[in-house]
């Protein structure tokens, strides 16, 4: 029976004897071999010993035993980081000993996505004929399904040269561009850049996507000296297609795991004419696939 004079376990009591675990666990699946080092005699087990580990480490035995031991001991985290290389830990696994050492664990920013799977194709694909967009953080088109292309792809915009939204609203002529209302749109759209950019300051890719982009369209730049941030999050928008006129849809971000910072975009119809002219407009583009025509195609 437990009574009230007995204290609960605190949470550094809890994860100390989890961390000397997950320590010796980990060091017993390292092979000498492993690491380059000769194998020895009089070994009990396959696994690297703790002087071992603290020498290939660059820490003190001592210090090693009593980490692995789980004794009070604090831990830096370019100490973690020379255990975790030498232990051989993955990303779950590093970001487990941080937490088991309780040191704030800070994720490295993860590489921009290129690509996505069949299966979240599919998914895009199933959303027909809602138009549907897979994005990553920094606005590239990764995926679309046949409804966007039909709805938002223009021989202007296919011709921008970059298969990234924000570069095509910025640089094609506004009577080409399929967004309405730029002024009041742009604007969110850089700012929710910018809220993802933080993760990525200073980094290549991004740190050049910004200047060629900054170097293209004068607005754009104005835009970003303003530092305003916004998450991602759903808004109605109204496009413009030369063929059906103008379009009001609400856009519904979906984030994607296994992708990180990726992100499903969704388009549906706010009223009953934007649902007749993003119809009508399929339909048309259809006849154009297929070669057939219609005597009256306009609205």
């Amino acid at each position: 029976m437990v009574t009230g004079d007995v204290e609960p376990m605190s949470t550094t009591q809890r994860r100390r004897p989890e961390l000397a675990a997950f320590l010796r666990s980990r060091r017993a699946r390292v092979t000498p071999a492993d690491v380059g080092m000769p194998p020895g005699f009089r070994r009990r087990t396959p696994g690297l010993r703790r002087e071992e580990v603290a020498q290939l480490s660059g820490v003190g035995v001592t210090w090693y035993t009593w980490l692995e031991q789980g004794r009070p001991i604090n831990a830096s985290p370019q100490v973690l980081d020379a255990v975790a290389r030498t232990l051989r830990l993955d990303q779950p696994e590093r970001e487990h000993l941080y937490h088991l050492a309780e040191v704030p664990y800070e994720q490295d920013p993860p590489a921009a996505a290129r690509a996505v799977g069949p299966e979240i194709q599919g998914v895009i694909d199933a959303v027909d004929p809602h138009p549907a967009v897979v994005y990553n953080a920094r606005f590239d088109i990764l995926a679309t399904n046949r409804a966007y292309r039909d709805v938002f792809f223009t021989p202007q915009t296919a011709n921008s040269g970059m298969g990234n939204a924000l570069w095509t609203l910025f640089t094609v002529p506004e009577p080409a561009c399929p967004l309405v209302f730029r002024e009041s749109e742009l604007p969110v759209m850089v700012a929710t850049l910018r809220s993802s950019y933080g993760l990525h300051a200073g980094e290549p890719a991004w740190e050049d996507f910004i200047c060629r982009l900054s170097e293209a369209s004068p607005h754009f730049a104005r835009l970003w000296r303003n530092g305003d941030v916004v998450p991602p999050g759903p808004r109605v928008k109204t496009f413009r297609h030369a063929a059906v006129g103008t379009m009001r849809m609400t856009s519904v971000s979906l984030s994607i795991h296994g992708l990180p910072e990726c992100r499903i975009v969704v388009y549906q119809p706010v009223d009953e004419e934007t649902s007749l002219r993003v119809a009508r407009l399929r339909a048309l583009m259809t006849q154009e696939t297929t070669g057939t025509t219609t005597k009256n195609p306009a609205p």
